[in-house]
């Protein structure tokens, strides 16, 4: 027998002497590239034709409504009223864009890469949370942005007219962002829920949609609180229950209108609130037991 020889051959592996980032640039990583992802940035032209297609038709309107505004010197719908115009195009836009941010990093199993330090379990939860809430405040109060640049290039009455404008916006974005935290928080937690892209979609739809029927069965009983309270059984009465109690004319521009929610629109508020608390603690809790498995 002949005696074995070997040879170690130096391929070029070098040790890594970069940076060493920490948790909040893994963070800021995962959150821009979850905002990147609900709008197909980086991705084949297939991804991207859904959530541009919804950004398309969301801005074509904002346009429209600049353009009757400019021609009758009326306003036609505020900013507030865009958004809760809007809101069932925000349904479908969530039931889509959760499922890509959460669902696929389940089914392909690449958990146990992210929940490895320096990045603890509940910040990858976060920055998806975070990411779907910047994307739908985008898709909301851009076209808003569209509106305040036709009416202020508009205006007759200068500088003031267009600070009048831009009080007038400010209460719509906000309104924009409320849409977003609760719709968001509610469906990445149904997303979370499923590895399957097609049933989160499903199930996200569904949570919106048939909680509608509540909505119409308890506001035609024999009373006035029941009706008054009805709006909190589905999540986009809800929020248009805060919407009229906290902005007022700003969601209404003083012409009435609005939710009949009597008295009860802090209770609408705080529902709103441990709605979103919830969701949020579920979420986090869901991710403590995926990473546990």
């Amino acid at each position: 027998m002949s005696d074995a020889t070997g040879v170690i051959h130096d391929i070029g592996y070098q040790r890594y002497t970069g940076p060493r980032l920490g948790r909040r640039q893994v963070f800021g990583a995962l959150y821009l590239h979850g905002v990147r992802t609900v709008f197909g940035l980086g991705r084949s032209a297939k991804a991207k034709i859904f959530p541009w297609l919804v950004v398309s038709v969301v801005t074509v309107v904002a346009a429209g409504v600049t353009a009757v505004r400019s021609q009758i010197g009326e306003v036609v719908m505020t900013y507030a009223q865009f958004a809760d115009a809007m809101s069932w195009l925000v349904i479908f836009f969530a039931a889509v864009a959760a499922p890509e941010l959460v669902s696929r990093d389940l089914r392909s199993g690449v958990l146990p890469l992210y929940f490895s330090r320096p990045l603890p379990r509940g910040d990858y939860a976060l920055s998806k949370l975070l990411a779907l809430v910047t994307a739908l405040w985008l898709l909301l109060g851009g076209p808003q942005l569209v509106m305040f640049l036709g009416a202020a290039f508009t205006t007759n009455r200068g500088v003031r007219g267009v600070w009048d404008e831009l009080l007038d916006l400010l209460p719509g974005l906000l309104y924009a962002g409320l849409w977003a935290v609760v719709f968001a928080s509610i469906a990445l937690l149904v997303a979370s829920l499923t590895g399957k892209r097609a049933f989160a979609a499903g199930g996200i739809v569904a949570v919106f949609l048939m909680t509608t029927p509540v909505v119409g069965v308890l506001s035609i009983l024999p009373s006035a609180t029941v009706n008054e309270l009805a709006f909190l059984a589905s999540p986009p009465t809800l929020v248009g229950g805060v919407g009229t109690w906290a902005l007022g004319d700003a969601l209404t521009q003083g012409q009435g209108g609005g939710m009949p929610i009597g008295d009860f629109g802090p209770v609408y508020a705080a529902v709103a609130v441990l709605l979103v608390a919830g969701c949020v603690s579920l979420l986090l809790l869901r991710y403590r037991k995926v990473a546990a498995r």
